[in-house]
């Protein structure tokens, strides 16, 4: 939801938090918060996504299990995917769960109709590890295993990894064939056993300084599904490619509303969300610091943001707290 007309103050209303209720200003000084919910870890999330909250466990996906991203390939044929407009989001049939008091992994595949070793895997923990109030989880719509496209993968590799056939995870997807899958995407499959020994072991160490800053604005959402920060400001500032890289996807999709993502040498995809209008194409070159974009409230959104991902390396802005101005 967003306000249609200014509104020149804070309006507080008691409830699990705080509810902030305003409008973005002219300047940093008279910062508003719109329609964000000010937790008691004084963390801002969206208003009307409380059940997707910060997902603090999805790093471990990229950092300690087979769902990685590593260098690019050498050459377009050397992985999946041809360059589309469109394409799937896997969000749209995944949502994040926040543990409750109480919550046991066998109360939860219950709940969900899920088995144990679904949750476990979509969140790289093992039967070892205790649930603690307040911890996010992936919750997958079926039984099965959640998948990082990697250098040089196939379809019918991961097809074969996880013992389904391909044609079940194409439709599983809504994906009409493996030329519409890329380095980065992240795949459900249903029924997949997880891999004994992944096919990817390793991963590359990017140094901090190889992104720039995407755009200008406040972090009002920390580290959340799929190792991405929010950055708000005014509809319509420019978002800018925050290394060079070749565009795989640049389209409307449903909750990322209007996003660009983009494929960098080094084998790490960056994700641009909720634009108001798209500047690029699908294929194109760009260069850093090349405007892909201008923030928008597309898709599932509460207010004007950039919604940032990135896939196959730390975040760069993960360092920064909530609340904090990014300028250039």
């Amino acid at each position: 939801m967003h306000l249609s007309k200014r509104v020149m103050g804070v309006f507080l209303t008691l409830s699990i938090g705080l509810l902030i209720t305003a409008v973005w200003p002219d300047s940093p000084s008279e910062l508003l918060f719109d329609q964000y919910e000010l937790s008691s870890s004084n963390e801002f999330i969206p208003a009307l996504d409380r059940s997707e909250s910060f997902a603090f466990s999805h790093l471990s996906l990229i950092e300690d299990s087979s769902l990685q991203v590593y260098t690019a390939p050498g050459v377009t044929n050397q992985t999946l995917g041809t360059l589309v407009e469109g394409g799937y989001n896997y969000q749209n049939q995944t949502f994040n769960y926040i543990v409750q008091v109480g919550d046991t992994l066998s109360g939860l595949a219950e709940k969900f109709n899920i088995s144990i070793d679904t949750i476990l895997w979509a969140n790289d923990l093992n039967r070892n590890n205790a649930l603690r109030e307040g911890d996010s989880l992936i919750i997958l719509p079926i039984s099965g295993a959640l998948h990082l496209v990697g250098k040089n993968e196939t379809l019918s590799q991961i097809a074969q990894d996880y013992k389904v056939p391909e044609s079940e995870i194409l439709s599983f997807n809504e994906i009409g064939n493996a030329n519409e899958i890329f380095v980065g995407d992240l795949l459900i499959i249903p029924g997949g056993q997880k891999p004994v020994a992944p096919r990817i072991s390793t991963r590359s160490t990017i140094a901090s300084s190889y992104f720039i800053r995407p755009t200008a604005g406040w972090i009002t959402q920390g580290l959340h599904n799929y190792n991405a920060i929010d950055i708000a400001n005014k509809c319509g500032t420019p978002i800018y490619a925050s290394a060079a890289g070749t565009v795989q996807r640049a389209g409307y999709i449903n909750i990322g509303g209007n996003r660009v993502q983009i494929l960098h040498p080094n084998g790490v995809v960056t994700y641009y969300g909720h634009l108001s209008q798209i500047s690029v194409k699908a294929g194109q070159t760009v260069v850093q610091g090349q405007q892909v974009g201008l923030m928008g409230t597309t898709g599932r959104s509460t207010g004007c943001h950039l919604h940032f991902d990135v896939r196959g390396a730390t975040n760069p802005l993960a360092r920064y707290s909530v609340g904090t101005y990014l300028g250039f």
